[in-house]
């Protein structure tokens, strides 16, 4: 049997006494992610400071909304999402890869039509970014029992497993080496790359996209 192949992500920072601890965790684990930021968390020092520490890591750097607070889908208006999208990634610079990360909010965790607007979309392919979902939601911010259960569950049921797990206080980090050793154990390989198939857009055009990801 072909090993599991894992994408780890981390979404909803930085955080400064979280993120630093993870980046050190993964250091030394030798693992390289994609840390998925929250753009108004960046206007903390401290927080920007972390998110340069992830990239001089090693780490990728995405965008993942201003706000985090309503989903791109749910709010149709261009300049909402003009604003979620662009406000974050000023903020990011220098620090974007060649081409420019997205990760829409998915309210929980949860992939639907609540994930872009047709604005949003219009807006993603015509500066060229690579939106990125996901496969596997483990809940480490609301089951702080049972998400390493969950996540093994899931990468356990497909072959590549893009996971969303969180560098804030209520996330990820008091398990994570434990996480990090049981997939060792089932024999997995981390990957820093996204697959095509958790990919909506990129480089200007539509890859995994479909009508189930977009409002009308």
């Amino acid at each position: 049997m072909a090993a599991k192949q894992v994408t780890l992500t981390f979404d909803n920072g930085p955080t400064p006494h979280v993120t630093d601890q993870i980046l050190g965790i993964l250091d030394r684990a030798g693992i390289k992610t994609t840390f998925f930021v929250i753009g108004q968390r960046l206007d903390d020092p401290a927080a920007a400071d972390l998110m340069r520490a992830a990239h001089t890591a090693g780490h990728w750097i995405g965008n993942h909304t201003f706000t985090h607070s309503v989903a791109l889908g749910d709010r149709t208006d261009r300049d909402y999402a003009l604003r979620e999208i662009e406000e974050t990634q000023q903020r990011i610079g220098s620090l974007t890869r060649p081409e420019k990360l997205f990760r829409p909010y998915g309210n929980d965790g949860l992939i639907g039509r609540h994930l872009l607007s047709r604005a949003a979309l219009d807006h993603l392919l015509a500066e060229r970014y690579t939106t990125i979902t996901w496969n596997s939601v483990p809940g480490d911010w609301k089951d702080a029992d049972g998400w390493v259960e969950t996540a093994m569950a899931q990468v356990r049921e497909q072959d590549w497993s893009v996971m969303v797990i969180h560098d804030i206080e209520a996330g990820c980090l008091v398990r994570l080496p434990e996480l990090l050793q049981r997939l060792t154990d089932l024999g997995a390989t981390f990957e820093q790359a996204i697959p095509r198939s958790v990919i909506l857009t990129e480089a200007g055009r539509t890859v995994s996209m479909s009508p189930d990801f977009m409002a009308d």
